[in-house]
C-alpha cells in the first residue's frame, strides 16, 4: 500500500546557527562542582539527551542522573526520588518529562531549545488535519508537543514505531502519521500499512546526502553505515543498520567492523566512544561534492544547552516547564498505550532521537 503524501507541515525557516559552549578547564571544573552542590541542595537530578555536550552527559552520569533518549529520560525521572528534574535537551523532552511526572518540578537549561519536527507540527493545524481524516488512527512520533500528543491515539519512539504500526495495520486500521515524513515513509515501506504522512522533517537528518556517504564509503570500504530512520530514503538504502539512537550505539559496540559511518547527530559519538573505544567513527557528510558543509550534523537547539545555562537555572529557578493538566492527562494516555504494548510484546521502547 503506497503512503499518501500531504504537504501540510509548517516550514521551519528560522534555524539558529550551531554555537557550542566553549570552556577553559578551570571554569569547567568550577561549574561542575557548583552545579553538583546546587543539585544536591535542591534534590535535583540531571537527565541529558544523547545529543547534548559531553560535559552535560558526563555530569549527568557522575551525579546519578541518566543519558538517554527522551522517553527513557522521562521514565528515569519518574522512578527517581528526586523532586526536581533538569532536562538537558529540547523543549518537547521537558514536556514529556512533565507529562509523565506532573507532581515534579521540571527545569530546562534553555527554553528556547526547540525541535524542527515539533515546530513543523503546530497543534491547531494538526488537529484540523486529524479532523479531516476521522477514520484514521493517529500515531505521532515522540518529537511533538504535549498538545499534539494529546490529540493522538498513540505516541511512538523510533525503536517501536514499526511494531506498533504493523500491529495496527494487522487489525485493519489506517494510519495518520506525524510529524516526520522520512521516518513515516520508512515505517510505511517496512510494514505496508495504509498511511498518510505529515510532511515534517529534522533539520539535521534531512541534510545527510547519499552521494557523500557513497564517496566516504569508497574511501573506507571496511566501514559499516549506521543510519537513523529520520534520514531520507536514499540514505537509509545505503545503511548496514537502520535504528534508533540506542540501537546505533549498540551496533558500534556489537558489530565486528572497525569503522563506522554514522548518519545521526554527532552528539551521539560521546556514548559510542565509551561503548567501543577502539573503533573509528566518521560523520556522514551532510552534502555531496562541492558542498560547503561536509560535517555539520549537530542540532543547533541541542547546542544551546550548556553548563553555564544549567548553573543559572539552578540559581534562579527559571525555565520551569508547565503543561496544562488536562492536556497532560490526554497526552499521557497516548504514551501509556505504547508502554503497555511494549510490555505485552516484551519490546524495548528506548532510542530516538530525536527521540
Amino acid at each position: 500500500m503506497t503512503a499518501q503524501r500531504l504537504i501540510t507541515a509548517r516550514p521551519v525557516t528560522d534555524v539558529p546557527p550551531v554555537i557550542e559552549e566553549q570552556l577553559e578547564a578551570d571554569e569547567r571544573i568550577a561549574l561542575k562542582a557548583e552545579i553538583t552542590r546546587l543539585m544536591a541542595a535542591q534534590d535535583a537530578i540531571l537527565l541529558a539527551h544523547y545529543y547534548t555536550s559531553a560535559d552535560l552527559q558526563d555530569l549527568a552520569v557522575a551525579t546519578g542522573g541518566c543519558v538517554s533518549d527522551s522517553l527513557e529520560m522521562a521514565r528515569f525521572g519518574h522512578a527517581a526520588q528526586a523532586r526536581t528534574l533538569i532536562v538537558a535537551g529540547v523543549r518537547f523532552m521537558g514536556e514529556t518529562a512533565k507529562i509523565l511526572n506532573p507532581e515534579k518540578r521540571v527545569l530546562m537549561p534553555e527554553l528556547g531549545a526547540e525541535c524542527s519536527l515539533d515546530l513543523s507540527c503546530p497543534a491547531d493545524d494538526f488537529a484540523a488535519f486529524c479532523d479531516q481524516h476521522p477514520d484514521r488512527t493517529v500515531v505521532v512520533y515522540a518529537n511533538t508537543s504535549a498538545a499534539v500528543k494529546a490529540r493522538a491515539d498513540w505516541m511512538v519512539t523510533s525503536s517501536i514505531a514499526v511494531p506498533v504500526v504493523k500491529h495496527l495495520a494487522e487489525r485493519g486500521e489506517k494510519i495518520l502519521w506525524a510529524p516526520d515524513r522520512y521516518l513515516g515513509d520508512y515505517v510505511q515501506k517496512t510494514t505496508g500499512a495504509n498511511m498518510i504522512l505529515w510532511q515534517g522533517s529534522c533539520v539535521v537528518h534531512e541534510k545527510f546526502k547519499a552521494e557523500g556517504i557513497r564517496d566516504l564509503k569508497r574511501e573506507h570500504p571496511e566501514a559499516a553505515v549506521l543510519v537513523h530512520p529520520e534520514s531520507p530514503a536514499e540514505v537509509i538504502a545505503l545503511a548496514d543498520v537502520v535504528g534508533s539512537t540506542t540501537q546505533l550505539i549498540n551496533a558500534v559496540r556489537d558489530l565486528a567492523q572497525p569503522t563506522f559511518i554514522v548518519a545521526t547527530d554527532n552528539g551521539i559519538f560521546h556514548k559510542m566512544r565509551e561503548a567501543a573505544p577502539g573503533k573509528t567513527l566518521l560523520e556522514a557528510p551532510t552534502g555531496g561534492r562541492g558542498a560547503t558543509c561536509v560535517s555539520c550534523a549537530h542540532c543547533p537547539w541541542m547546542a544551546m544547552n550548556g553548563l553555564r545555562t544549567l548553573k543559572r537555572v539552578l540559581e534562579t529557578g527559571a525555565n520551569e516547564i508547565h503543561v496544562d493538566p488536562g492536556i497532560g492527562a490526554q497526552a499521557q494516555r497516548s504514551i501509556k498505550r505504547m508502554l503497555d504494548f511494549a510490555a505485552e510484546q516484551k519490546l524495548a521502547v528506548r532510542g530516538r532521537s530525536g527521540d
